[in-house]
């Protein structure tokens, strides 16, 4: 019940009570275009946190990164799409109509009329899927690996799929209040660094939290500049494709992201030179991230002047939140709340600040009252409520998820200290990023000699040389 118009290729749908549909190729194609952007995310989050950790866990991030785009793909097949963007679910989740994909091919989507369901499902599986992976980084350095594939695939559905539903579902709570949020700052940063957050309570402190053998620096900076570029890269299709459509809509959202994480990454950099007069590459590439993550829910709301603000109020705010961990006494390893759970707050609040309602109607049909440059007051409010309902939600949902696990065996995510000793990958995986992992520097010269002392004499061709510049991480 589709045919395809010959001059400009574009797809015809014809519904049973004769409606017809038109589906713009050029539309459908940006669209895909984009997914793959947003599915080359996934794999810059793992090379983002592998490099920012210790070289004896660096492969256990990048082996997340993989297994989570795995698990959540099933979960959008089996009943993921239905409970977020089901058109006939509720105020708070979706129902199980499109379960297992039924129904989902050719029919419109809720996105946009523009591009039929199979299109807009694929697209927005991308963002399911890089949410719990923003979130289980904090697991880093000390959990095992086995029962987080269950905690994802229960993650997605009990907390994801229904923040999506509210935020994004016609039908939603916060939609039909009027909260903007064009990409993701509740759904995606919100949710996931509250998320972060909870399981670094969960878990506790690593093992020498305090001490010296945790003050170490990334082990690897340039796998943080790669995993910072593949995220910055796919961003464009992150926002930039969230206009479902090729527009001018698009084409402003994609201009603000590159300039928002531009002036957040020197924001940052210059906050940190002022302790240890060095420019930091891993500052920089923070602060991208930061300014990526606070443009999220605005990036199709604000112009370019107002995304300079974006940058340096969240390359400001995010930078001096890391220090949040030290004050309430979480081991939050990559600070993935500060980054995403604090960006994605401060992203939201200035959304209501700067939004207007002309840069929405870009691409010709949006309409809505706009932020305070409109005089639309209360749509401050609107953006705190949105803030707040999915801090609180995801917080709760978490912890309650992560101890229901803590209580069945083989789901416990804490692992041993001596997986913690030799490294989660060793332990968990019998894998190794490098050639080379030392453990020294975490025993301590104590452990280490009576390790020594146990253990029989070990021969050059058992014991190869340390790795250059003698490094012991």
């Amino acid at each position: 019940n589709f045919t395809y118009a010959t001059a400009s290729n574009d797809m015809v749908y014809t519904a049973e009570d004769g409606t017809q549909f038109v589906y713009n190729a050029g539309d459908i194609a940006w669209t895909l275009a984009s997914t793959a952007l947003v599915w080359l995310m996934i794999p810059g989050v793992g090379y983002l946190y592998s490099g920012l950790l210790r070289r004896k866990n660096a492969l256990s991030q990048l082996w997340l990164c993989m297994v989570t785009i795995g698990v959540v793909s099933f979960q959008w097949y089996i009943w993921g799409f239905s409970l977020a963007f089901s058109d006939t679910g509720g105020v708070f989740i979706g129902d199980l109509r499109y379960a297992a994909l039924v129904g989902v091919l050719e029919k419109p989507s809720m996105g946009s009329v523009r591009i039929p369901s199979i299109v807009f499902c694929v697209y927005q599986l991308m963002f399911a899927a890089i949410t719990p992976m923003l979130a289980v980084g904090a697991i880093a350095e000390r959990a095992t690996l086995g029962p987080i594939m269950v905690f994802i695939f229960v993650w997605s559905t009990l907390v994801y799929d229904p923040i999506a539903n509210w935020t994004w579902n016609a039908n939603g709570w916060s939609f039909k209040l009027g909260g903007l949020d064009f990409a993701g700052g509740t759904p995606v940063h919100i949710s996931s660094g509250t998320a972060a957050l909870a399981i670094s309570i969960y878990l506790g402190k690593r093992r020498g939290y305090g001490t010296e053998r945790l003050a170490y620096k990334p082990h690897n900076s340039s796998y943080v500049v790669l995993g910072t570029a593949l995220l910055w890269f796919g961003w464009f299709g992150f926002n930039g494709g969230s206009a479902l459509s090729a527009n001018m809509r698009a084409a402003n959202a994609c201009i603000i992201t590159n300039l928002a994480a531009s002036v957040a990454g020197v924001t940052w950099m210059l906050w940190d030179y002022r302790l240890e007069k060095k420019w930091s590459v891993v500052g920089f590439c923070s602060g991208a991230i930061v300014g990526l993550v606070a443009i999220t829910p605005a990036s199709g709301f604000v112009g370019p002047h107002a995304s300079v603000a974006f940058g340096v109020v969240a390359g400001t705010v995010c930078n001096f939140a890391t220090k949040l961990k030290f004050i309430f006494g979480y081991d939050d390893p990559l600070d993935i709340f500060a980054s995403h759970g604090i960006g994605g707050m401060v992203g939201n609040i200035l959304t209501a600040l700067f939004a207007q309602k002309s840069v929405a109607a870009l691409d010709g049909f949006s309409v809505i009252p706009g932020g305070w440059p409109d005089h639309n007051w209360v749509q401050l409010g609107y953006q705190i409520a949105d803030c707040c309902a999915g801090f609180g939600y995801s917080l709760v949902m978490t912890t309650v998820i992560l101890w229901i696990m803590h209580f069945i065996p083989g789901l416990r995510l804490r692992a041993s200290e001596e997986a913690e000793i030799v490294g989660i990958d060793d332990a968990e995986m019998g894998e190794f990023a490098y050639d080379y992992v030392g453990i020294d520097a975490d025993l301590g010269p104590k452990d280490t000699e009576m390790q020594r002392a146990e253990s029989p004499a070990l021969t050059e061709k058992d014991h190869p040389p340390v790795a250059p510049h003698g490094e012991r991480q």
